[in-house]
């Protein structure tokens, strides 16, 4: 099976086969990513990590995942101490990255950022998350910790709860989730609810799907909890994410008698009481760790 995909901008731009393709290698990998087998498949070659929005997981994740395959990593992680400071423009700073790495991971408040840097160097570019628009790796990664998980990716409900408006993990996650025989249930404040054009996007489809506001209610009928924070930093008036912080969290208690995984794409505020982390359920920190081996099957893969 060929991957046909230069750059990794949207889940969109994956069909089935391509998705597949990716867990599968990334199977492969999971004893270099466990450190268990050393790996010299991208000696030579250089990453280059531009991060514009602050980031754990996706960040370190990706830096481990190109030593873990034998390359090295190039890059900032904020703006400040870069000539981003003194008026330059994404365009300019992608062209210079471009010119000292074979492949580029873009974080940035901007929808639309990756797939203009994507039109304008060439080396391939990595989508890490683009304001409120997409993140195509953490898709990847949720659907091989659900597959790890489950088996398959199919036959299964997925509960989506927290903020759906502005969460870009969410965004990518139901239309990868389309592709498979999954029955999603959306639950949110109503101010934060799926877009309409996703819905809409997903009646085209076919894909079984539901709106429902109780988590509670639904807790012990789903395989997999997929639970988000309220995101501040996303919201134009402070008192609108007020009225909807904590309205959403699970606790041990409520999880009795629910065999459903929780995941959770992280920083997580309260939405998840730690009394979880020790439980069957928790998926949350694998899920993390499932990071590594999925971004080095598409850097493997990519970077030629």
């Amino acid at each position: 099976m060929n991957f046909k995909l230069k750059d990794i901008i949207s889940i969109r731009d994956f069909d089935k086969n391509d998705v597949e393709y990716i867990l599968n290698v990334a199977e492969d990998m999971e004893p270099i990513a466990q450190s268990k087998v050393a790996c010299h498949k991208k000696d030579g070659k250089i990453l280059g990590v531009m991060f514009y929005e602050p980031s754990t997981r996706t960040r370190l994740s990706f830096e481990t995942s190109m030593k873990r395959l034998g390359g090295d990593i190039i890059g900032f992680n904020q703006k400040q101490g870069t000539s981003i400071q003194k008026g330059e423009v994404l365009y300019d700073t992608a062209q210079i990255v471009s010119q000292y790495s074979d492949a580029i991971v873009l974080r940035h408040d901007m929808e639309g950022a990756a797939r203009f840097v994507a039109d304008n160097v060439d080396v391939p570019v990595i989508n890490a998350g683009d304001g409120a628009g997409q993140h195509p790796t953490q898709t990847l990664l949720d659907l091989y910790t659900i597959r790890h998980v489950k088996g398959e990716i199919k036959d299964i409900k997925v509960a989506i709860v927290g903020d759906l408006k502005y969460g870009r993990t969410v965004h990518s996650l139901v239309y990868a989730l389309a592709m498979f025989n999954v029955e999603i249930i959306f639950i949110s404040p109503e101010d934060l609810k799926m877009p309409d054009e996703i819905i809409n996007d997903l009646r085209k489809v076919n894909c079984k799907f539901s709106i429902e506001k109780s988590l509670l209610d639904n807790i012990n009928d789903v395989d997999v909890i997929y639970m988000t924070r309220i995101q501040k930093e996303r919201f134009p008036d402070p008192t609108e994410y007020l009225k909807v912080k904590g309205q959403y969290a699970i606790t041990k208690k409520d999880l009795v008698n629910s065999n459903a995984i929780v995941m959770h794409p992280l920083p997580r505020v309260d939405e998840i009481c730690f009394d979880v982390d020790k439980t069957d359920n928790a998926m949350y920190f694998k899920q993390a760790f499932n990071g590594v081996p999925v971004r080095m099957a598409l850097l493997d893969t990519i970077i030629k």
